[in-house]
């Protein structure tokens, strides 16, 4: 019984600190698990402890007082948390009408309560939405379309330009609709046919998507992935970007005819169509979801290779680019492609003349949110990126669009790019 009461104080020993972690946290993407009931278990566990360690008289010796005292700050440290997130949400929703027609155009939000996002969308504070697998689980397509129909209906009342609605509707492992939408095959699996047919199925599965998403009011797909299909296996390691699954082929020639068929079959069914991951990840064996990657690539090889699809899918559509956050280092060493002025303004405007789209990958990837998020935001926006994504977590939008507010608030924005980029958006997504 004595072993059993020392294993179970070591327990505590060790759990106390963990919870605390957990607690003072509480907000970070890696524990959006634990939002909601697994944050009110948290609490009712730290204060059952210290209730049963109060009964049993563990204030006597000051180890157990301290141990105690560790117990007691899972509460406290969720409540400052929360307060740290209560208090920036109130800066952002508090933004003044210039600052949102400013600055919310430029953000591209993922949600999972329908009034929440609707007050966003009322205010001006966003400018697209991102729909995917938890807001369609256990609901029907009708409910769906009558949620992003409602959404509009209330940009149109408030006097505002619609949302961009956006999908991640790659095809094989990636089709974060898929039920109840159509299950389209990966693109990769074209790579093997006849050109003449290759150009027929990625058209056909690009209509199939089109017509599906134009349906639900959905007018922007976050594919096709252009990165080269890498020779082997990244690194075990690698659980989110699988990029060697979802690349079409390790030819450029391939990936380019491909993704080109699949994006006039999108596009014919009004769907605009979005080239990832630029400069391009194939290469690339850290997954950004994480952690930081660079690409070590000279630039002459990536323009002969990698690079070849984005520029011919991009002369012949009015696709998008998603750039992602690998750092270029023959380019820019110091940040992510994400946010490098060289990269974005440099070789995709300037070089390619391209003038549509940018958009970033989601901010809430390690690989950037795990570090400076805000110079990353100021930085995006200043190098010319269009639309900021905050996917895989709607609730960081607070603390990045407060970044994106306390720099402009600083005049660290530059005022030409957000005007230039304002237009690229009217041209891309017309009011009417």
């Amino acid at each position: 019984m004595q072993i059993i009461r020392r294993i179970g104080l070591i327990l505590l020993w060790l759990a106390a600190p963990l919870f605390a972690f957990a607690a003072a946290n509480k907000n970070d993407p890696y524990l959006i698990m634990l939002r909601g009931a697994g944050n009110i278990a948290l609490v009712a566990v730290s204060i059952i402890i210290v209730a049963v360690l109060l009964r049993r008289g563990h204030w006597r010796s000051i180890a157990r007082k301290l141990l105690v005292v560790l117990w007691c700050l899972p509460p406290l440290l969720m409540s400052a948390a929360h307060l740290r997130f209560e208090v920036r949400k109130h800066d952002v929703l508090s933004a003044s009408a210039a600052e949102a027609r400013q600055l919310g155009p430029h953000f591209m939000v993922g949600y999972s309560s329908f009034p929440e996002i609707a007050r966003l969308a009322e205010q001006g504070l966003i400018g697209g939405i991102y729909v995917t697998r938890h807001n369609i689980r256990d609901r029907t397509v009708e409910a769906l379309r009558a949620e992003i129909a409602a959404l509009q209906d209330k940009r149109r009342a408030a006097g505002l330009p619609p949302l961009v609605v956006a999908a991640d509707q790659e095809g094989g492992i990636v089709g974060h609709l898929s039920p109840p939408l159509t299950k389209v095959p990966a693109l990769a699996t074209l790579a093997g046919l006849a050109p003449d047919v290759q150009q027929a199925k990625a058209e056909e599965f690009g209509r199939i998507h089109g017509r599906e998403l134009a349906d639900l009011g959905i007018n922007l797909n976050l594919a096709p992935v252009l990165d080269l299909k890498p020779p082997v296996r990244r690194n075990r390691l690698d659980f989110h970007t699988l990029i060697g699954q979802r690349a079409i082929a390790s030819d450029p020639a391939v990936v380019g005819a491909i993704a080109g068929a699949y994006v006039r079959g999108l596009e014919a069914s009004g769907v605009g169509a979005t080239l990832k991951h630029f400069p391009g990840i194939g290469r690339v064996r850290t997954d950004t979801h994480h952690f930081s990657a660079n690409l070590d690539t000279p630039v002459e090889q990536l323009d002969a290779s990698d690079w070849r699809p984005f520029r011919e899918v991009l002369a012949h559509s009015q696709s998008a680019v998603m750039v992602g956050h690998v750092t270029l280092t023959a380019v820019d060493p110091d940040r992510a492609a994400s946010h490098s002025k060289r990269v974005v303004q440099g070789i995709i405007r300037d070089r390619w003349g391209y003038q549509g789209v940018v958009m970033t990958d989601d901010l809430v990837m390690g690989a950037i949110y795990q570090h400076d998020v805000c110079t990353a935001v100021v930085e995006a926006i200043n190098a010319g990126v269009d639309l900021l994504l905050v996917a895989y977590d709607g609730a960081q939008f607070y603390r990045i669009f407060d970044c994106a507010l306390d720099g402009s608030r600083k005049g660290k924005l530059d005022a030409a790019a957000l005007l230039a980029s304002e237009a690229r958006l009217g041209r891309a997504f017309p009011a009417d």
